[in-house]
């Protein structure tokens, strides 16, 4: 095939992908086999030095990921390779030979150039570093030439045509899932003064917040944006808020992430000169959006949900059950616990004995295709930004 054709081709591919990031392996084989590469690998971080965060890291070969060649070269290289630098100081879409990232005396010694690359396949390939979004950095290399001779001139112009139109459909995808990342219902939860809600990035930062949850924050209430992060006030809470947090953001290598809940211990309140027990927070976190997706772009990836008992939303069991085909019991029963109610409070509040909130509790799970309280609870709220009739 002629570079033009292949050219048109890769295009069309990138095109596609940039609406179906499923389709990506297809438009890196289109390139590999157009350019004679053995593999393509795409990376996307931030920061530098020890403040570097790798968001996103994807190697290719044919189509086929292989993750085990990307972890291994993480945990065991990257962090000694002596290459890194140059890359994050190469000129914006500036193609360069893999070996003149080292010095002679480093292509010789070096761990990560000698025995890291090689698991790769792209010890003698090509990199070129692009500038994106929110200080986000994008790197595309090509893995080494098929050919013994390594890369012809012909193939190093068609790369070189190509890089701008990799790096526009990265930069598109990035935006488009972070534009998908919530539902209508779950951004408009934002807008809501009984519940309070936080949109974390994939680091657990703050994005956004609504009133409620701005109120804990800036009070340290149980919670904190510690250097823009989530955190607990008091340091029995917080090992178990990171390990739920870690549990529920996007994993570097692709692991399903997962939501779940807990409660948060606030400072006492003083009351005539002594300190009066609290009621603890309840928080719900939930993954946002498909992790892989987003080529490392910087979006919401979960959604924190804070219940404050001392100020408790007030469902209406009716919509709920209008909205989610639950029968007046069990609508009331999924309101009470969206509230942030235990088994023996919705007990006592209805009158009901607990083996019966419990066995509603079971029906509502099954009706709704969920597992618990965890996948429940979010969804209930969620109706919080519907209009009422």
């Amino acid at each position: 095939m002629n570079p033009d054709d292949a050219f048109e081709r890769i295009l069309e591919a990138l095109h596609a992908a940039v609406l179906d990031d499923a389709l990506w392996p297809s438009a890196s084989t289109l390139i590999e086999e157009a350019i004679g590469a053995s593999g393509s690998i795409l990376a996307v971080s931030e920061g530098s030095g020890d403040e570097a965060r790798v968001h996103f890291a994807r190697y290719l070969y044919r189509g086929e990921s292989h993750p085990d060649r990307v972890r291994e070269y993480f945990d065991v290289y990257h962090a000694q390779d002596e290459g890194i630098q140059r890359v994050r100081r190469l000129p914006h879409g500036r193609l360069t030979h893999g070996p003149e990232l080292y010095t002679e005396d480093q292509r010789k010694t070096s761990a990560a150039y000698n025995e890291g690359l090689p698991i790769l396949g792209c010890q003698h390939g090509l990199t070129a570093r692009f500038d994106g979004p929110d200080g986000l950095r994008i790197v595309w290399g090509a893995g080494d030439a098929v050919a013994s001779g390594g890369y012809e001139s012909a193939q190093l112009r068609l790369v070189r045509r190509l890089l701008p139109h990799v790096h526009r459909s990265v930069v598109i995808r990035q935006a488009l899932a972070a534009a998908d990342a919530l539902g209508s219902g779950l951004a408009g939860l934002l807008d809501s003064e009984r519940i309070g809600v936080m949109q974390l990035d994939r680091d657990g930062r703050v994005l956004a917040a609504n009133g409620p949850a701005l109120g804990i924050l800036r009070r340290g209430d149980g919670l904190t944006d510690r250097d823009g992060g989530l955190d607990a006030v008091l340091p029995a809470d917080r090992g178990r808020l990171q390990r739920l947090l870690a549990r529920a953001l996007p994993d570097l290598w692709g692991k399903a992430p997962a939501g779940g809940s807990m409660t948060v211990e606030r400072p006492p309140r003083r009351a005539r000169g002594r300190p009066s027990g609290r009621s603890r927070l309840a928080l719900h976190v939930s993954p946002v959006g498909d992790p892989t997706a987003d080529f490392g772009g910087r979006r919401v990836a979960a959604l924190v949900l804070v219940v404050d008992p001392e100020r408790r939303p007030r469902i209406d069991a009716e919509q709920v059950a209008a909205v989610l085909g639950l029968t007046a019991s069990e609508a009331r029963a999924a309101a009470l616990l969206a509230e942030g109610r235990s088994v023996l409070e919705i007990a006592a509040a209805t009158g009901w004995q607990a083996s019966y909130v419990r066995r509603l509790l079971k029906r509502i799970y099954k009706k709704q295709g969920v597992s618990g309280q965890v996948s429940l609870v979010p969804r209930v709220l969620a109706l919080e930004a519907l209009p009422r009739d």
